[in-house]
């Protein structure tokens, strides 16, 4: 594991994320730029609403003022979501299986395919949505959605504790702070 000195985080910019639902409909976002560079890009947002995702018996509830803290990545078909709440405490994650991320200093946009991993803080991960999709799960998008799902499940335990330590030692809740009770 490569060790890295913590740099401050500089206030950016103001981006758009913009997701593209498989229905065609477009969401978006104002955020605000943390970090670039040639394949990846980091977004805070501030969630301005309460929201709750249940699955089995399980609800993950992401409480108005607390925030995201995004990470997009070109090379990859998943994109991931990690809440904080306003004290700076893990809340859990997300993550959507997309393709054709795009990234530029100004906007964030990904085509979103329906099927998304809901994490806990205990690390217990449920897969949603399999229910909305158009034919089944190993047929939809020519079996790339069941291809992207088993890739990310082999590595979700890796890849998650190592995001959740970036955003723990370069993105501290403390620098957050400005934007967080501002905007």
């Amino acid at each position: 594991m490569v060790h890295l000195s913590t740099p401050t985080i500089q206030y950016r910019h103001k981006v758009i994320e913009r997701k593209i639902r498989y229905d065609s409909t477009v969401v978006e976002h104002k955020c605000i730029q943390l970090k670039i560079d040639n394949q990846k890009t980091v977004l805070f947002h501030k969630v301005l609403n309460s929201f709750t995702m249940i699955a089995d018996q399980n609800k993950l509830t992401i409480p108005k003022g607390s925030y995201t803290l995004a990470y997009y990545w070109k090379d990859r078909p998943f994109n991931l979501y990690i809440w904080r709440d306003n004290n700076g405490k893990h809340l859990g994650a997300y993550f959507n299986i997309v393709k054709n991320t795009y990234i530029t200093d100004n906007l964030v946009s990904f085509e979103d395919l329906i099927i998304d991993i809901m994490v806990l803080p205990n690390g217990d991960y449920f897969i949603l949505d399999e229910e909305e999709l158009p034919e089944p799960l190993d047929q939809f998008e020519n079996g790339f959605v069941q291809q992207a799902l088993n890739s990310l499940i082999d590595s979700i335990d890796i890849l998650l504790s190592q995001t959740i330590s970036e955003t723990e030692n370069i993105f501290k809740h403390e620098k957050l702070l400005p934007w967080l009770n501002n905007r």
